[in-house]
């Protein structure tokens, strides 16, 4: 099989990119491609008092695995909203197979408001590219992980900041959105990234491996296994 190669446009000298990591292995690719196209690298947790806060370790793995010349992790409590599975521990886990909808997973505006304050960050530190590692192909249904929701966002942050108004501008580079798991899998391959530093689980098990059936676990699986590579995470 031919494994396709997905670029982000060449970085101008010192230009810098802000970069969603949330400890996953979407997140560490997306970051990885960046930093192969040259970008100085911010990367950007958000601390959303998930209940899987175990992913927020291994965003530091990633960041500094990624080289990132800082790590910014920004506390934002969502489970003061709840609203979904990820931020309200009443409301369970669905692990019963990725399914047609929107699950019970999906967090309320979630990637609106993580590039929101990315897009922040960005404008103060003079960077004009965002990245974010969503997934439009094999994912669970989230409609803030869509092209169309990318395409809306950059036309909303040229009216909403000074540098916009102003003809910058901002580019969300989403390098993963036509990408199967097992072509995100092959390309952490390619880059020699460390799949057993990020973690994907949303419910983790009281030992702390994850919990093998809900869905980012299973579209895991599927794409380790489709690419025909091993998941260290799971040695």
């Amino acid at each position: 099989m031919t494994t396709k190669t997905w670029t982000m446009k060449t970085a101008q000298p010192g230009a810098a990119i802000v970069a969603l990591i949330s400890g996953g292995l979407d997140s560490m690719v997306a970051g990885g491609l960046a930093r192969e196209a040259g970008y100085r690298l911010f990367a950007l947790t958000i601390d959303y008092n998930q209940r899987h806060r175990v992913e927020l370790e291994a965003a530091g793995r990633v960041a500094s695995m990624l080289g990132a010349e800082r790590h910014v992790v920004l506390p934002l409590d969502l489970s003061q909203f709840g609203g979904s599975s990820l931020t309200d521990t009443n409301i369970a886990v669905q692990k019963t197979g990725v399914e047609p909808g929107i699950p019970a997973t999906y967090v309320p505006a979630r990637n609106t408001i993580f590039l929101s304050v990315a897009l922040g960050w960005a404008e103060a530190s003079g960077a004009h590219d965002l990245a974010i590692g969503i997934n439009a192909l094999d994912y669970s249904g989230y409609p803030d992980c869509r092209p169309e929701f990318i395409s809306a966002f950059e036309a909303m942050a040229r009216q909403a900041t000074k540098a916009g108004v102003e003809g910058q501008g901002f580019t969300v580079h989403a390098p993963l959105s036509d990408m199967s798991k097992a072509d995100i899998a092959r390309e952490a391959a390619r880059l020699g990234l460390d799949v057993g530093q990020t973690w994907s689980c949303y419910d983790p098990l009281p030992n702390g491996r994850p919990c093998g059936r809900c869905d980012s676990c299973r579209l895991r699986a599927k794409g380790f296994s489709e690419a025909g590579l091993t998941d260290t995470l799971l040695l």
